[in-house]
């Protein structure tokens, strides 16, 4: 089981945004990581703007290096009724830990569940950014931070690839506690599970997750 990361942060002219990254307490795993940039340039968000990350949180250049993370694996992510369409990514969980190392694509979890090669076999699982204070990351397309919920119900269409799903459910959870949710991460032929960070109305660190749960279609 995975857990996910902190607090990123948007840096514009004159302006420091703080943003939180997709982040899960998840069994063993950790997704996201950080780095605190104090250079202007570093990751960006969606709007070109730069990303900082809370200290202590980046993973070691081993962990980095297993991880194998590719931020356009040459396909899409895309929910076109809210207007997303960003390159799929992929990386590995390595060491107990997701780390989502972009901010502008979503990431397919190899060794987890099931490959889009075969989705019939598993549940296959994505996990993206989402970012606060002014950033905008893959996440927030999905989430309503001023009802602290998803923005996408039930019978909305994702797109993974070639592949398509139609959203059966959403499920706020806090980083702790996703760990020992197990529909979470329960292996089901042609289910797909979203996780990104669901931020807070007050701009404070996110404590939860918002999970997506959707179907393969026939």
């Amino acid at each position: 089981m995975p857990e996910f990361p902190p607090t990123p942060h948007v840096r514009r002219p004159r302006r420091l945004v703080t943003a939180l990254f997709a982040v899960v307490a998840v069994g063993l795993m950790t997704v996201g990581a950080g780095l605190a940039m104090s250079e202007p340039d570093g990751p960006i968000d969606l709007n070109g703007a730069t990303v900082a990350l809370e200290p202590g949180t980046t993973p070691s250049p081993d962990v980095v290096e297993k991880m194998d993370a590719v931020d356009d694996a040459g396909q899409r992510f895309a929910i076109p009724s809210v207007g997303l369409s960003v390159p799929l990514g992929a990386l590995s969980m390595t060491a107990n830990t997701i780390t989502p190392p972009g901010f502008t694509s979503a990431y397919l979890v190899r060794n987890l569940g099931a490959s889009i090669d075969d989705p019939e076999q598993g549940t296959v699982f994505v996990v993206m950014h989402s970012l606060r204070e002014g950033g905008v990351g893959p996440g927030n397309y999905l989430i309503d931070v001023a009802d602290e919920t998803a923005s996408i119900a039930p019978g909305t269409t994702v797109n993974v690839g070639d592949l398509s799903y139609t959203v059966t459910g959403d499920l706020a959870i806090t980083k702790t506690g996703i760990q020992s949710q197990d529909d979470v991460w329960e292996d089901i032929p042609g289910k797909l599970v979203i996780i990104t960070c669901l931020q807070r109305p007050d701009g404070g660190p996110s404590n939860e997750n918002i999970v997506i749960t959707a179907q393969l279609d026939s």
